[in-house]
């Protein structure tokens, strides 16, 4: 009786890669996508790295190892969800299954995801190296869209569950607003945000910089990701908000402690207005960039408009309960509840 070993997931962003088994509700990993390698080893063309093989070609670290290591030099080879650079792509595919997942890829079938406009040559060179590198004997490419709205089956009746609607993927470094018609995405409608979550933790930095002082400068950045992460949320009326934190701040402004890496000495500051400022300019975008003034909701709305006449009414009837952001447990709740191989 053969045994069926179950699909690995890979969703490779510009900020984070999530890894882990189909089945499971949330990934193994989190990690950054980035890769170190020797200073002499990682400068040049791409046609020059593949010059040196040998044992200066595994030295390297991946994700959160690889970040500020000495004598090497990190590098990002995704870029706004594209894969820029294939050979460090290649080396951080090798690590990401035999280290973290500790998988064989001959036993395994792979799910991968990619961003929405990715070129056919960028498709057919990520199966290249999955089929011919690692010898994986099955290969499944998503567009992360149609995942996000597979992932929301879980929490709806059956004769509820669609593939139809509009997906806005924010991701750290680019927001495209998507729309899927019956788990087909109508690539010609796609629009893009020059807003994400980077522009966010920007934002929020400026924020406690004009405000609060004993912040590190070289920590302030790591802060302002922190208190985005922990602190802010979606406000239905900013003005309601303002009056709520002016009446009562002690009810709604949060006390941020950090350490400070040189001194070892703590910090204290007050998070207040960013908690709904941060995911603000989403609707609001010209509290951050003057370069872009239309508010997400006209950009949703513009992108229906956009559609084939015959999907903008099922994309208007499911907006208001399908309009979901990606996030990173997405493609294993997708292969928990489908069966894709």
């Amino acid at each position: 009786m053969a045994v069926h070993l179950p699909p690995c997931v890979i969703d490779c962003g510009t900020g984070y890669t999530k890894i882990g088994y189909a089945g499971n509700t949330e990934p193994q990993f989190i990690m950054p996508s980035c890769i170190a390698v020797r200073e002499s080893a990682g400068v040049g063309e791409q046609a020059q790295r593949r010059l040196v093989r040998g044992v200066d070609d595994l030295d390297f670290f991946i994700g959160d190892d690889a970040i500020d290591k000495p004598n090497y030099a990190t590098k990002w080879p995704i870029r706004h969800g594209i894969i820029e650079d294939w050979d460090l792509m290649e080396k951080f595919m090798e690590q990401v299954i035999f280290k973290y997942l500790r998988a064989e890829p001959e036993d395994h079938n792979f799910l991968m995801t990619e961003p929405p406009l990715n070129t056919p040559e960028n498709r057919e060179y990520l199966a290249e190296i999955m089929f011919e590198t690692f010898n994986v004997p099955g290969l499944y490419i998503a567009v992360q869209a149609v995942l996000a709205l597979a992932a929301s089956w879980t929490s709806r009746q059956v004769g509820e569950r669609t593939l139809t609607g509009i997906v806005i993927d924010s991701g750290d470094g680019v927001t495209h607003a998507i729309p899927v018609a019956e788990g087909y995405v109508i690539g010609s409608c796609i629009k893009h945000i020059p807003i994400a979550g980077r522009d966010i933790t920007y934002f929020i930095q400026q924020l406690l910089r004009d405000r609060e002082i004993g912040i590190p400068p070289e920590q302030s950045l790591e802060t302002a990701k922190t208190v985005k992460e922990r602190y802010c949320y979606i406000c239905p009326d900013i003005v309601k908000e303002f009056t709520k934190y002016d009446s009562d701040p002690g009810k709604w402004i949060k006390k941020y402690r950090g350490v400070n890496a040189i001194s070892k000495n703590e910090f204290h500051i007050d998070v207040g207005y960013e908690r709904f400022l941060g995911p603000e300019i989403f609707f609001h975008p010209e509290f951050a960039n003057p370069d872009f003034m239309q508010p997400i909701s006209d950009v949703v709305d513009e992108v229906i408009q956009n559609c084939p006449i015959d999907v903008r009414r099922p994309l208007y009837k499911v907006q208001t309960r399908v309009t979901i952001f990606r996030i990173t447990q997405t493609p294993f709740r997708f292969l928990s509840s489908c069966s894709l191989f």
